[in-house]
């Protein structure tokens, strides 16, 4: 399966140092340039780490790939829709809700970083994820306590 990735997703995975399922959950995780310059942007959290782990990952994508959209998302967000259609992906990792509302708007079958959690969990990865979902509470990366209680609960974790 190919995964491409956007910005919010993969800093609230680097946050709590889930990166890796990423790796173990899928064939192949590629990201456009406008993500991994995001990401990797000098003395913005978590940019070392991502820096490292999307080095090789990184795909080009022009923006003539169709996309219907707004324009009331960033570029990173675009280019990874675009990318995904390109590449026929099967999933676009996002957390941002403009950019999941217009994905779904696009045929674009999304998963989140928690939704990554999940799976993880359900493929005995991790025994719990609420330490993870704990460590992203305590960062600066904003998910809604109703989205927090429901991933909770789908993981019998309530």
């Amino acid at each position: 399966m190919i995964l491409v990735a956007d910005s919010s997703a993969l800093i609230a995975l680097s946050v709590c140092n889930a990166l890796q399922f990423l790796d173990v959950l899928f064939r192949e995780i590629k990201v456009p340039r406008a993500v991994f310059d995001e990401v990797t942007v000098e003395g913005k959290k978590e940019s070392i780490e991502l820096s490292k782990y999307l080095k090789d990952k990184i795909e080009s994508v022009s923006m003539e790939d169709y996309v219907i959209t707004d324009f009331s998302i960033g570029e990173g967000d675009l280019e990874a829709m675009a990318l995904y259609k390109r590449l026929g992906a099967d999933k676009l990792l996002v957390d941002d809700k403009r950019a999941r509302k217009l994905a779904q708007l696009n045929g674009i079958n999304i998963i989140g970083s928690l939704g990554i959690l999940l799976i993880a969990k359900e493929k005995e990865l991790i025994g719990k994820i609420k330490p993870y979902v704990e460590i992203i509470k305590g960062s600066d990366i904003y998910i809604s306590e109703e989205l927090i209680d429901s991933v909770l609960e789908l993981a019998g974790e309530r």
